[in-house]
């Protein structure tokens, strides 16, 4: 008996190694009609390699100037900075408001934000010059910029004599 079970499972495993495989089945086509694209969506793989996402950009100030940031140094309110999740500190991210076109530069020195659908927190005085403090949010998309900006003392890179 067990003989027969042996033979039967040896050739049930022979039979299933030889069956085709199901394929699997291919989306259904959606043709636009016009064969161009769509152009209110911005496609990833056109954007430039400097693009870093798009979202909601957020302010903060009066509360926290002078504190220290996730960096060490203290936060200056009318500096050109910013708070990001990921980007290394000291990097340089431009910020285009898509409301309005206008862009700055601002150097990251913090962490955040920490607040669902949002992508950067900005300092006042680049909020000011992105023209949105009024609103407090506004609809932005961020590049890296050409080069990485510090702000280390060139003093501490000092040989003691």
């Amino acid at each position: 008996m067990r003989g027969r079970t042996a033979l039967l499972l040896m050739g049930m495993g022979l039979f299933a190694g030889c069956a085709t495989r199901a394929t699997k089945p291919q989306p259904p086509e959606t043709d636009s009609g016009s064969g161009k694209d769509d152009p209110k969506v911005t496609r990833r793989e056109k954007m430039p390699g400097t693009y870093l996402g798009e979202g909601l950009a957020s302010f903060y100030g009066p509360g926290l100037h002078g504190r220290p940031t996730a960096s060490g140094e203290k936060f200056n309110q009318n500096a050109m900075t910013a708070a990001h999740r990921t980007a290394r500190f000291g990097s340089c991210v431009k910020v285009m408001n898509m409301e309005n076109g206008r862009q700055v530069e601002v150097r990251v020195n913090d962490r955040g934000p920490f607040v669902d659908g949002r992508i950067i927190d900005l300092s006042k005085a680049a909020a000011k010059s992105l023209d949105m403090l009024d609103k407090g949010l506004a609809r932005v998309r961020l590049y890296r910029c050409g080069v990485r900006v510090s702000e280390v003392p060139l003093d501490l890179w000092a040989i003691p004599a």
